[in-house]
């Protein structure tokens, strides 16, 4: 079955099935044109979850991670390309650069379908809680903040499994999947991590100025932060 034969519908079908008739010959074949139907989904997707998010704290706020979210994802490609192609060759994956970032957009595509059909649900709790201006804002934005996390790891776990089917196919060895599989995840978490930290604020909080990038951008890093609300929380 030829993926250039499928509809965008089909091909979003295709990927949360697992993918054989879109990404599987997308990666083996490097057809390029896979890579703007992956953006569009990403796109789409992402931004209707990042829009559910915002929405919480007006539509300014939706506007503004509608646009975030995507571009944490693609940013993150971009700047981790050369060494996502790099680690897979070095750990014994049968892809070449063109190959791994198919396969990666593929993965977050899937992701992107998973949050997506999702941000109705998540689009109906923002609107239907207490608003941010209310006196139940703290736990609110707390509940919220839990929701949204629990979604995202269910997202990228799916996402994760459908790499790594993608990865034992063009890999040496079972072995060799999974060593490519955790190097992966890992440079993308590392860099995506800092690059959503930049993007500031995603999840925004209540009675802070809404601003599409905090006016401290470069104070800091996510890894300070992270050990700073270790250091507090106890």
């Amino acid at each position: 079955m030829n993926s250039k034969l499928l509809s965008l519908p089909a091909i979003w079908k295709d990927l949360l099935l697992g993918g054989t008739a879109s990404s599987d010959l997308w990666v083996e074949g490097q057809d390029l044109r896979a890579v703007p139907l992956c953006l569009v989904t990403i796109g789409l997707g992402v931004g209707l979850y990042g829009a559910s998010i915002g929405i919480w704290q007006g539509p300014r706020q939706a506007a503004f991670v509608a646009v975030k979210l995507p571009l944490v994802i693609v940013l993150t490609l971009g700047i981790n390309g050369l060494l996502n192609g790099i680690l897979a060759m070095l750990l014994g994956v049968r892809l070449g650069f063109v190959q791994t970032a198919l396969a990666l957009l593929s993965a977050f595509s899937v992701f992107a379908l998973i949050v997506g059909s999702l941000s109705p649900i998540t689009l109906g709790m923002a609107l239907d809680a207490p608003g941010a201006e209310s006196a139940q804002a703290g736990p609110t934005h707390r509940q919220l903040i839990l929701v949204h996390t629990s979604i995202i790891a269910f997202a990228g776990l799916v996402s994760t499994c459908r790499l790594h089917r993608l990865l034992r196919r063009f890999s040496f060895s079972p072995g060799a999947a999974k060593n490519g599989l955790i190097a992966l995840i890992t440079g993308n978490l590392f860099a995506g991590a800092q690059i959503g930290f930049l993007l500031r604020p995603i999840f925004g909080q209540p009675g802070l100025v809404i601003e599409f990038l905090r006016p401290d951008l470069f104070d800091g890093n996510f890894y300070e932060s992270v050990w700073w609300a270790l250091r507090h929380a106890f």
